[in-house]
């Protein structure tokens, strides 16, 4: 019975993100136009955030979705993963990092409600955000040639 309540939480968690928000959001705020294709992004040198993330969704057999890589790059730069407890794990780090929206506060609001076993890494993971360099403001485009090992450093160089 656990098992079934878990894919049932994990797939109102990917309903409510995928069907729910990203069509309101791309239509209440316009985000940056990400002009690379994934064949863009495998050629991009090893080791860039870009390359980075075409070897990330490769490895989980997920697509590119344009109006979604920031979010997708964020758990490559980050280290989460796309499991429920990297996703709220990623949320809460955003919300630590100074990062208030409605997807940040839904998600994290849904990970505290439905999730008490993650409770423990969301609050490691907003008080890592809290200590690290607010990244919410970064032009993504731009730090797609970037070595991920030195943007890394930079998020984290305060702690």
């Amino acid at each position: 019975m656990k098992k079934f309540l878990i894919r049932k939480r994990s797939a109102v968690l990917v309903y409510l993100t995928h069907n729910i928000a990203l069509p309101f959001l791309r239509h209440v705020r316009r985000p940056a136009t990400f002009s690379y294709s994934e064949l863009e992004l495998y050629m991009l040198p090893e080791g860039t955030l870009g390359n980075d993330l075409f070897h990330f969704l490769e490895k989980r057999n997920l697509p590119l979705l344009k109006h979604y890589a920031r979010h997708d790059l964020k758990h490559v730069l980050l280290g989460y993963d796309t499991t429920d407890e990297g996703e709220v794990c990623l949320q809460s780090f955003m919300l630590g990092n100074g990062r208030i929206s409605f997807p940040v506060l839904a998600t994290v609001a849904y990970g505290f409600i439905t999730m008490p076993e993650h409770w423990k890494a969301m609050r490691s993971a907003f008080r890592q955000g809290r200590q690290c360099t607010p990244i919410h403001g970064w032009k993504w485009n731009e730090l797609l040639v970037e070595k991920t090992a030195l943007l890394r450093n930079k998020v984290y160089r305060s702690n």
